[in-house]
């Protein structure tokens, strides 16, 4: 009995919190080793970003100097005529600039209207079976290349659709023919985002507006709209920048002639036009001729650049969280 009792007071380790030889210790440091490295890649996959955007601002910037050390930043910045290939050389970047301003906003007239109504349709209207087919064909556009559309605008847009169908006397390269196609292009980019962006306002506030005796199109309005506008901001932003920075469809529709554009219906070269086209000439590398691929190049980059600022400020601004 003694026996028995000393061994019922003596405490034994169980069986089931002993240490099996076959498991790693709580206390092993794999999952520290892991998630060191884990740390590690994301450090270098944003270091690896920001040494990306430092390259290209220095491949851009030294270049660009050699030309301003050559061309007054004035002369640059304020000339109406770009004829830097011709014997007479002028390199006033406004032709361009023009050019670059008329496609642009061309095609945010076509871009935003359509782009937003198609966002209010499939947040709002659309069923959840019309919303999973119409969404991903609409997203499709976006992954057509630029090159056809480009051949779309020069073979149908503008011979057929402006000619033959609204008898539209255009040029055969036009501004117009341009900026509608590139308005087409960047629809998905408007309606994708801010149709995420109103479908993440919150339903409590629709079915307060209904409550109130509002309409859906009433609450579409009053409601969501204004409460997902941060997010529909930053997709009219983003479509900006898309349409500035876009090369083909300028390139083949639009024109290579640099003059300052005053009627759509003419042609005009853009900044990614002349690009494009100047850079698979024969340009000797360190001349004047081709140090003006880099200034019109940085030229673009810092417009994209106060561009994206513009879109990051007015996001902060407005931007709401439920």
């Amino acid at each position: 009995m003694s026996q028995l009792s000393a061994g019922a007071g003596t405490s034994t380790p169980s069986r089931g919190l002993r240490p099996s030889p076959d498991r790693p210790s709580l206390t092993s440091s794999s999952p520290r080793r892991l998630e060191k490295a884990a740390y590690g890649f994301l450090v270098l996959a944003a270091g690896v970003s920001v040494l990306t955007t430092v390259g290209i601002v220095v491949s851009l910037a030294l270049p660009a100097f050699q030309f301003f050390r050559e061309v007054g930043v004035g002369e640059y910045l304020t000339g109406t005529s770009w004829t830097p290939r011709f014997t007479e050389k002028s390199y006033g970047v406004l032709p361009l600039i023009t050019g670059t301003l008329w496609t642009t906003a061309i095609a945010l007239a076509v871009c935003i209207p359509l782009g937003l109504g198609a966002a209010i349709y499939l947040s709002e209207y659309a069923s959840t079976k019309v919303r999973k087919t119409f969404k991903p064909v609409l997203e499709l556009l976006a992954g057509v290349p630029s090159v056809v559309y480009g051949l779309f605008a020069v073979t149908f847009v503008g011979p057929v659709v402006l000619k033959q169908w609204f008898g539209i006397e255009v040029q055969t390269f036009s501004v117009l023919a341009a900026g509608l196609v590139l308005g087409v292009m960047i629809i998905p980019t408007v309606a994708s985002l801010a149709e995420d962006a109103m479908s993440a306002v919150p339903r409590s506030l629709r079915e307060a507006s209904y409550g109130l005796g509002a309409n859906r199109m009433r609450t579409v309005l009053r409601v969501v709209f204004p409460a997902a506008v941060s997010g529909i901001a930053a997709s009219i932003v983003l479509a900006l920048s898309r349409a500035v920075g876009e090369t083909m469809i300028v390139t083949m529709a639009s024109g290579s002639q640099a003059k300052i554009v005053t009627d759509p219906l003419e042609g005009g070269q853009t900044m990614t036009g002349f690009i494009a086209s100047a850079a698979l000439g024969d340009s000797v590398q360190g001349s004047l001729q081709y140090n003006t691929l880099f200034a019109v190049g940085i030229t673009l980059f810092v417009l994209t650049l106060i561009i994206n600022l513009i879109s990051i400020r007015l996001v902060n601004r407005f931007r709401e969280i439920y």
